[in-house]
């Protein structure tokens, strides 16, 4: 690696430490806002509230930094060719392919940095961040990871794998102990509903309840259960597919693939965690035909704007399809590597075009 090639990698990520600086702090800022409705809930403090919002901010960087790192290279290669630096670099015989190989650089970098977060910071942390909330609003009660949630409300414990949506769950199971900690019944629902006065509406619910004598069956139907654990406490406790690290959903793919389960958000989840990483070297790349054609001599304010409205393109393309995917059934596989895929195309056609 030459001295050029080091100039403009830390001219690339000096710009992108301070954009991804700017939106960790206005993305905590806004997280902790919509803490507010939730401190004063059992023993939640505005002080837990603010542990809370630090714990995310790993993986508010994670999710920002394909796009920070668009803004950012556009803003580091953009002060290059204002300062006229990119045009001597030309000048000297430096090809756009030797810039790009220089970008690069900083893009390997870059995602070294989203891996990190990705994969052994963020995930782990918004976890802890759960229970720690959840802990100090539901004092009365205890759940613990691995398998999805197990809550455990007097002598009742529910398992719930997934969640649905605000107030439906997935796959709920419920143990029913005796005050002497025997086993009394098992109870399993494919769908749980949160319904008013403490209650959750179970369909498609199957028990056994054991006697002395005998084991007696429940057939298929329907049940009313009365208990204190809240649809809240429980989203706090059920980890959504976009929170998990590749790992965890590599080992629930084979989990709900071998149950006969609807797999599809988690391997959306899945290559939609390679596909963003993989974005931000094409990211990076796409900044080089701007700054030098229409943004070469414009200033940083265009440039900022510019990558923001291209990123914020890319994200929206992200969370439709992602919500696409789950709606309508569609191949995880393809729609995770579609907004990455459009990168690419459009990084690469602009850069041979570059001059």
């Amino acid at each position: 690696m030459t001295l050029l090639d080091r100039y403009i990698i830390r001219s690339i990520l000096g710009a992108v430490a301070l954009v991804l600086a700017v939106v960790v702090v206005l993305g905590a800022l806004f997280l902790f806002i919509g803490e507010q409705e939730d401190i004063g809930v059992g023993h939640y403090s505005a002080l837990d509230a603010v542990w809370f919002v630090v714990l995310n901010v790993p993986q508010l960087a994670w999710q920002a930094l394909p796009i920070v790192a668009l803004i950012g290279a556009l803003i580091g290669l953009g002060s290059l060719a204002r300062g006229s630096e990119l045009t001597v670099m030309r000048a000297t015989g430096i090809s756009v392919a030797r810039l790009a190989a220089a970008a690069l650089g900083a893009a390997f970098i870059l995602i070294t940095l989203e891996v990190a977060l990705g994969e052994y910071l963020g995930p782990q942390l918004v976890q802890a961040a759960k229970q720690y909330k959840a802990f100090n609003k539901f004092t009365d009660m205890s759940y613990g990871g691995g398998g999805g949630a197990w809550v455990r409300d007097g002598n009742v414990i529910l398992n719930v794998t997934r969640e649905s949506s605000g107030s439906r769950f997935g796959a709920m199971q419920v143990f029913e102990l005796s005050p002497g900690h025997r086993l009394l019944a098992i109870g399993h629902a494919v769908r749980a509903t949160a319904g008013q006065n403490r209650s959750w509406l179970l369909s498609d619910y199957t028990e056994s309840r054991f006697t002395p004598e005998r084991v007696l069956t429940r057939p298929i139907g329907a049940r009313v259960l009365e208990s204190t654990v809240s649809a809240g406490f429980l989203g706090l406790a059920v980890e959504n597919p976009s929170d998990l690290d590749i790992s965890a959903l590599w080992g629930l793919i084979g989990y709900f693939r071998a149950n006969e389960l609807d797999v599809q958000p988690y391997v959306f989840a899945f290559w939609s965690r390679i596909a963003r990483t993989v974005a931000i070297a094409f990211a990076v790349l796409l900044a080089i035909p701007f700054v030098l054609g229409s943004l070469r001599s414009a200033g940083a304010g265009s440039r900022t704007l510019v990558g923001l409205l291209l990123g914020l393109g890319f994200f929206l393309l992200q969370r439709l399809i992602e919500s696409g995917t789950i709606v309508f059934q569609l191949n995880p596989v393809v729609l995770a590597w579609l907004p990455t895929a459009l990168l690419v195309a459009v990084s690469l056609g602009l850069l041979a075009r570059a001059r």
